[in-house]
């Protein structure tokens, strides 16, 4: 098989002739870049390439074609136009880290230093509005800066929590055709970041793209308006979705097969222990707009449709089921009730697990090589059995995880396809 006929074989439950692979596809099955920037130098030297950083909330990196295809990844990814800060990925211009990785990244990433050594960063590359990102000194990722305004209830409009859901402009389809056309040019299977159906996806709630947000903005308000303003926060997910399903036709129509899967949402409803919330509450609040969502996607596409979901969500699995979801993310095996058998055996055949394969919590941070490579052979046994299983860590791989480490899952993975 080649890596699109491997990946469509997983996606449609079939077994591959090794294990279907992604890294850099989507932004939460990505590498952090200096922890990439070393990696590609064990695996392919030229100590003078300088990584870009694609994705700068999270400070991921570009994986580039030739490491993927020195590495053997399956997928490709196909993203918006716009980075997590309002700017685009263009321009690019070197900076160094704060642990000395040299990288590249895009024109508009402006950025200060205050007194204590952090560094703040711009909505738009806009240095004249307030920041909406900080970076502890000697930190490797940003946090959002919450730009909240005293919130007023008997004022609050939903509309203002829909600043950033608009109907996509001919530019933009043009720009995503674009994107799949590059992406299907190599042999690889492609996955599409939708734009605007993240329903209270909580990165995307402070807007970090927005220079004056308004509306509920605070990570702590949002969750508590989950139970106390249930029916302002419908209000936002019947014209999200509204927006959402006209621009997923718009986008079907437009991209066609050149994607096979298409990233759908990214808001979290494990903790390590248990979900956030009950079933009943999912179906409640979500399940309405996850359907309707779905229902869009599976009627004027083939695309699969995927799920991230951090934690514990064993006990909402066969919501997500019945709500459409094809493929669930990051399958956090080490959250309660996240046996990596038990969910195999009892979801394998609805659900393709998009991850899973080594732990980035203990295991790939602070293991040794070993104990990676026999947890990476354990994972690809359980979830590659009769295809339905895409491997990528946990999560993001993140900056300071040792090269060795990363390398030994890649060997278990190379390893596998000779067992």
């Amino acid at each position: 098989m080649n890596s699109r006929q491997r990946f469509h074989a997983a996606l449609n439950h079939k077994q591959p002739d090794r294990v279907c692979v992604d890294l850099g596809a989507t932004p939460v099955t990505s590498i952090a870049a200096s922890a990439l920037s070393r990696f590609r130098r064990r695996v392919l030297g030229d100590s003078g390439y300088r990584v870009k950083v694609t994705e700068p909330f999270q400070m991921l990196g570009e994986v580039d074609d030739a490491l993927r295809e020195a590495i053997g990844i399956d997928v490709v990814g196909v993203w918006g136009r716009r980075t997590f800060f309002g700017f685009e990925n263009r321009d690019w211009k070197p900076l160094t880290l704060f642990d000395g990785t040299p990288v590249l990244v895009p024109g508009q990433f402006n950025i200060t230093m205050e007194t204590n050594g952090d560094w703040l960063i711009y909505p738009e590359g806009d240095t004249t509005a307030p920041p909406s990102g900080r970076m502890p000194k000697d930190g490797f990722y940003f946090d959002a800066i919450i730009r909240q305004a005293p919130i007023d209830d008997s004022h609050l409009d939903p509309a203002d929590n829909l600043e950033e859901f608009a109907p996509l402009t001919d530019q933009d389809v043009q720009d995503f055709v674009h994107r799949a056309d590059c992406a299907a040019a190599s042999d690889c299977g492609v996955i599409m970041s939708l734009p605007g159906t993240g329903l209270g996806d909580i990165a995307m709630v402070p807007a970090p793209f927005l220079k004056h947000p308004k509306g509920i903005r605070d990570v702590q308000e949002w969750y508590i308006s989950t139970l106390l303003r249930k029916d302002y926060l419908h209000a936002v997910f019947e014209r999200q979705t509204e927006i959402a399903v006209g621009n997923i036709q718009r986008l079907a129509a437009a991209v066609g097969e050149r994607v096979g899967a298409v990233f759908v949402c990214g808001t979290d409803f494990g903790t390590q222990r248990a979900p956030f919330l009950s079933p009943e509450h999912y179906r409640e609040l979500y399940s309405p707009y996850y359907r309707r969502i779905n229902r869009a996607i599976h009627e004027c596409s083939s695309w699969k449709t995927f799920k991230h979901t951090c934690g514990s969500v064993y006990r909402l699995l066969p919501d997500l089921i019945a709500d459409g979801f094809d493929i669930l993310n990051p399958v956090q095996c080490s959250a309660a009730e996240m046996d990596a058998e038990r969910l195999k055996k009892e979801f394998g055949d609805a659900l393709v697990f998009w991850g899973g394969g080594v732990n980035t919590q203990q295991t790939l941070p602070y293991g040794t090589p070993e104990e990676v490579y026999w947890e990476a052979r354990q994972r690809i046994d359980v979830f590659n059995d009769n295809g339905g299983f895409v491997f990528t860590p946990v999560h993001n791989i993140q900056a300071p995880t040792p090269v060795e480490n990363i390398d030994a899952m890649f060997r278990a993975i190379r390893d596998s396809a000779k067992a």
